[in-house]
């Protein structure tokens, strides 16, 4: 298979000369709040560490940073969970279909509390080192079917990460739209070899692993930015074409203690606003592709 490079499959636009879209009740912007849950498996390089090994060199297995995201899926996911149903949001679950597996709990509590299902690959390595990208993601969407009743529509790659074919297997296997691509403030419809999906605006800027993990910044920096960045984007959306605004979570990081508040500020703030609508990534799909049809060809 010879794939696509992102140019080929989506057609260039600027913002203001779109189609108008409308959001239902007068609203003008859409929250989208995302989970990640992630497998690391102990027997390779971890995902990415918060603490850099002895002499420089990362040893395998690597336990002390396994352990920083294990603290996330015993103690982090739960303080995230009790905070969002105090809120009344329902994220957009993006997990590693493992997590089915190993975390059966923390699966069956997102299945109970009625949150989106998005698969996130099977564990955490990147698909450029995927022998069979195709066979991955049907075990992937297999292994989450089988364990909530429902297939899932959406998928982020591990790391973000694509190949040139991925986005063409994932179409193939069913999967309706993608979040890895940051390139707009709007859905865009993307082609494939087989149907068209569409890719969701996500954002890095927001990106807790971006400003915590790699950026090093101080927890009141999650609020600040993310109220700045909504500041922004919500006076925009005002002129008849509403933005999304993606606010990503990782357990071991913004399920940390001395993060919880400022994430849990920036969302009471944000959702306190007149024509704010907090949607999952479904949601988000079926009202735009309810307006904009999919391309032909």
């Amino acid at each position: 298979m010879i794939g696509m490079k992102p140019g080929e499959r989506i057609v260039y636009s600027t913002i203001e000369k779109r189609p108008r879209l409308v959001l239902p009740d007068g609203g003008c912007i859409i929250v989208w709040p995302i989970l990640a849950l992630e497998v690391w498996n102990i027997d390779r390089a971890m995902a990415r560490m918060v603490i850099s090994p002895p002499q420089g060199v990362p040893m395998i297995p690597d336990h002390p940073n396994w352990s920083w995201h294990e603290y996330g899926m015993r103690v982090g996911f739960w303080r995230l969970k009790k905070m969002m149903e105090a809120l009344s949001i329902r994220p957009t679950v993006t997990l590693n279909a493992r997590v089915c597996e190993d975390y059966p709990e923390v699966a069956n509590a997102c299945l109970e509390a009625g949150w989106e299902f998005n698969a996130h690959s099977y564990e955490q390595l990147p698909m450029h080192k995927l022998d069979d990208e195709r066979t991955v993601i049907d075990r992937s969407l297999d292994v989450i079917e089988r364990f909530c009743g429902k297939r899932p529509r959406g998928w982020f790659g591990p790391g973000l990460t694509q190949t040139f074919e991925t986005l063409d297997h994932l179409s193939a296997a069913g999967i309706e739209y993608i979040g890895d691509w940051v390139l707009d403030d709007q859905p865009v419809w993307a082609r494939t070899t087989h149907k068209p999906v569409v890719a969701l605006p996500y954002n890095y800027e927001l990106h807790d692993i971006v400003m915590m993990n790699i950026q090093n910044n101080e927890s009141h920096i999650y609020r600040d930015r993310t109220l700045d960045y909504f500041n922004t984007l919500y006076e925009e959306s005002t002129d008849g074409h509403p933005r999304v605004i993606a606010l990503a979570m990782h357990t071991y990081l913004s399920g940390s203690p001395h993060r919880i508040s400022y994430v849990r500020e920036a969302f009471e703030t944000i959702l306190s606003k007149p024509g704010v609508v907090c949607w999952d990534g479904e949601q988000i799909l079926d009202w735009y592709a309810q307006q904009i049809a999919a391309p032909t060809r």
